[in-house]
Parts: structure tokens; C-alpha cells; sequence
């Protein structure tokens, strides 16, 4: 004899009448307690705080310990705190809180929502990639082979010691016919490059370079650059002066560039929310902010927090950005596709 079983769903489930029990019984246990209102103020103070200082990060002095840009370098960071608030808010039983949480969640959402996005499109016709490998790194053939693989057609490299660059030139020359490496950055090509050159960065030895690229598309003038190292000291605060008179200079330089198609590829030692990359950031594009998914952290490669690794560009449409597998490197690499 066949039975037949039916499993009862929807509003008369035993689980969704246990899921409501739970509901109500949070709500009566807030229901008469006019302590709702007055607990949880310090929590609620906290929320508005935060939310104030990513709506006016941009006015917090740079004259103390550059502290304006140590706060918007690790700015997303500041969305961590809304989970926890929210946890000691419910905690709490502070109906004060919970809605005070509100204003730092808008805020951070507006700022940040469009990152959680994936925001790749089809097509586009050159590849770049770019990575610091480390004047550490003791497997330049790994690395090279890790980049690679991953399908770019143009890449910059930036710490380059002098002692690895004929380890870096013979790992990658068989992929790359044709390169250039000025001071301690290079650039690798499977397009023919020309009026390969220094970029002065004011910092008395070579760290930035240009060159024009010939792709089948048209020439594209790629500026690799690695700016000055930024330190956080309890003396001093967030020292970053010589990257900032770097920047400034690099943001001159592609800003007089007569070519119109130009790729910027570097350790750029800042993000974009960074005050400091204005006179770059300014006039260039970045391409995990307009075609990326997700924040596309690249430093420290051991746990990731800040997007100091960077690909950008003017006149060129970017279609898709990533960040590449972890190296022998403090850095992550990271790679774009683009239509020129």
C-alpha cells in the first residue's frame, strides 16, 4: 500500500512559527521599556561619529601626522564598525542606537556600495598588468612565470634590484620580446616599445619611467612609476611627504603628455580616496573603481587591506580589472582589460 507524505511550507510551517515566535518575543521584551531610548547613548554617539568622519574626511588637517590621509587610506575599513555597533546595540536593547546605526550605514553604502559590484564588461583589446615584486623576492622565475600566465600583454615591474634583472629579462623574454627597465621599474611588452624614458619624480634616483606602446590598435604612452614609501611612527604620525612631492610630479608629467591614450601602472604607495593622488587621480581613471569587482586589495599580501597597487587610465576604456594570485612578494599583483 502507497502513502503519500506532504511537508506543509509557508506561514503555517512549524519552522516559520518558530521564526515568528522568536520575533515577538524580542518585540515584547521592548515593548514598556522606556530604557530603550536611554541606553546605548555612548553607542550612538560612536555611529554619528563615524559616519562624520567619512562624510568630511577630506577636511581633516594633513598637518599633524598627515593624519587626513593615514584616515582615507584606510577609509572602507571604517564600515567594519557598523556589524559590531549593531551587535552591542541589540545587546543593549537601545532603540537610540539602532537608529543612530543608520547614518554611518547610508554614508559608507554611498561611498563604497558601487564596489560590491561586479562591474565587468566584454571586449576590449589589450591586456596590462602590473606588480612590486620585492627587491626580496627570492624566486624572480616563480614570479615571472605567475605573471605570465596571467594573459597580460603589457607589464610593469616595480622594486626591480639590480641583481634580479637579468633573472627577470630571461623569464619573461620568450612571452616578451621587448622591454625596458629604467632605475628600479620596467615594463615588458609584446608590442614594439619606443622613446623609452625616466620620468622625473624629485626623487634623485629612478623610480618612474614612460614609454610608447604600438599596439595593433594604436600607440598608447604607459607610465610605470613606484612613489616614495609611506611609514606609520607614534613620533610622527603618517610620514608620506616625499610620496606626496612624487605624486605631484608624476601627476605633471601625464598631465603634459601629448600622446592621448595613456596607462599609468604602479605602487602608487596610496589609494584613491588618498588627498595626495588628487593632481593624478584628478585626470585618470581607475579601473577597479570603474570596471572592477570588489575593493581589490593588494597590500600586504598576507591579509590585504589597502588598494596600493594601481592601474588607471585617460582616453583608454577599461573593461575589467583583478587582482592576480599571491608571488614570492609583499604585494599582490594585479592586471586589466582594456579597449584602446
Amino acid at each position: 500500500m502507497t502513502r503519500a507524505y506532504v511537508t506543509e511550507t509557508g506561514s503555517g510551517s512549524a519552522e516559520g512559527e518558530r521564526s515568528g515566535s522568536r520575533v515577538r518575543r524580542l518585540l515584547d521584551g521592548w515593548k514598556g521599556d522606556p530604557g530603550i531610548w536611554r541606553r546605548g547613548l555612548v553607542l550612538a554617539g560612536l555611529a554619528v561619529l563615524i559616519a562624520l568622519v567619512m562624510l568630511v574626511h577630506a577636511q581633516i588637517p594633513n598637518r599633524i601626522g598627515n593624519l587626513g590621509s593615514l584616515t582615507e587610506t584606510f577609509l572602507p575599513w571604517l564600515g567594519l564598525f557598523v556589524p559590531v555597533l549593531l551587535g552591542l546595540a541589540l545587546w543593549r536593547r537601545s532603540a537610540t542606537a539602532l537608529i543612530a546605526l543608520v547614518l554611518p550605514a547610508v554614508v559608507w553604502l554611498n561611498f563604497f556600495g558601487g564596489l560590491l559590484t561586479d562591474k565587468e564588461s566584454k571586449g576590449g583589446n589589450l591586456v596590462v598588468a602590473t606588480h612590486n615584486v620585492n627587491a626580496d623576492n627570492p624566486d624572480p622565475a616563480g614570479t615571472a612565470r605567475e605573471l605570465i600566465a596571467s594573459g597580460a600583454d603589457v607589464l610593469a615591474l616595480e622594486e626591480l634590484p639590480g641583481s634580479s634583472v637579468d633573472a627577470y629579462a630571461k623569464a619573461l623574454g620568450g612571452t616578451y620580446p621587448h622591454h625596458s627597465v629604467q632605475g628600479t621599474v620596467g615594463l615588458w611588452s609584446r608590442f614594439p616599445l619606443s622613446d623609452a624614458e625616466p620620468v622625473d619624480i624629485k626623487m634623485g634616483w629612478t623610480r618612474a619611467m614612460r614609454a610608447t606602446v604600438s599596439t595593433p590598435a594604436g600607440q598608447v604612452k604607459v607610465y610605470v612609476a613606484h612613489m616614495p614609501s609611506v611609514r606609520v611612527k607614534l613620533s610622527a604620525g603618517f610620514t608620506a611627504r616625499q610620496r606626496d612631492a612624487s605624486a605631484d610630479a608624476l601627476g605633471d608629467a601625464i598631465a603634459s603628455e601629448p600622446l592621448k591614450k595613456v596607462v599609468l601602472l604602479g605602487d602608487l604607495n596610496g589609494t584613491m580616496n588618498d588627498r595626495a593622488l588628487n593632481n593624478i587621480t584628478s585626470q585618470m581613471r581607475s579601473t577597479q573603481g570603474a570596471a572592477g569587482n570588489g575593493f581589490g586589495f593588494t597590500w600586504p599580501a598576507s591579509f590585504p587591506m589597502a588598494r596600493i597597487d594601481q592601474i588607471m587610465v585617460k582616453g583608454v576604456e577599461p573593461k575589467s580589472s583583478w587582482t592576480l594570485g599571491r608571488t614570492a612578494s609583499d604585494h599582490l599583483p594585479i592586471a586589466a582589460r582594456l579597449k584602446v
